[in-house]
């Protein structure tokens, strides 16, 4: 086959240093989730969408067939955390090491939508840390618990 071709959509989650509050404010949400779409585009990752918490964020995108995932990963950490200190009241910002993602079915797309846009819900009933296990287990992945959260 001459071309390469490629769909491979992608759920990224991955949370602040320590879980720490940083992005308390709506609007500081959305500057970062906004500012998040941008870096997927200008990587050829296409947003489907991006809703960032106080302490965490959730990635839905369409992965270029010349990006890794963990590649997508330390560059939108790493764009996002320069612009984040570049505003005088996030200058000590900064995201956990490690993240989690996870493959997404075409067929599942709206589902893992609405399971995204609903955060702010869901964190009134479940913490950042049930949730991400809940996924980790509907997603089969064997975890340990001591090197998740540090």
């Amino acid at each position: 086959m001459p071309q390469s071709m490629s769909r491979i959509l992608v759920h990224v989650v991955f949370s602040t240093k320590d879980r720490k509050e940083f992005l308390k404010t709506e609007e500081a949400r959305d500057d970062m989730s906004s500012y998040i779409a941008g870096i997927l585009r200008d990587m050829d990752c296409a947003a489907i969408l991006v809703n960032a918490t106080e302490d965490h964020v959730h990635i839905l995108c369409a992965l270029s067939r010349n990006v890794s995932v963990a590649a997508l990963v330390e560059e939108v950490k790493t764009a996002s955390s320069k612009w984040a200190k570049s505003n005088a009241l996030l200058t000590r910002f900064a995201w956990q090491s490690g993240y989690a993602a996870f493959s997404v079915s075409p067929s599942e797309v709206l589902e893992v939508k609405h399971y995204i846009v609903n955060q702010t819900v869901r964190h009134g009933r479940q913490s950042f840390q049930d949730e991400l296990r809940k996924i980790l287990r509907a997603h089969g992945v064997d975890y340990d618990e001591r090197y998740v959260w540090g």
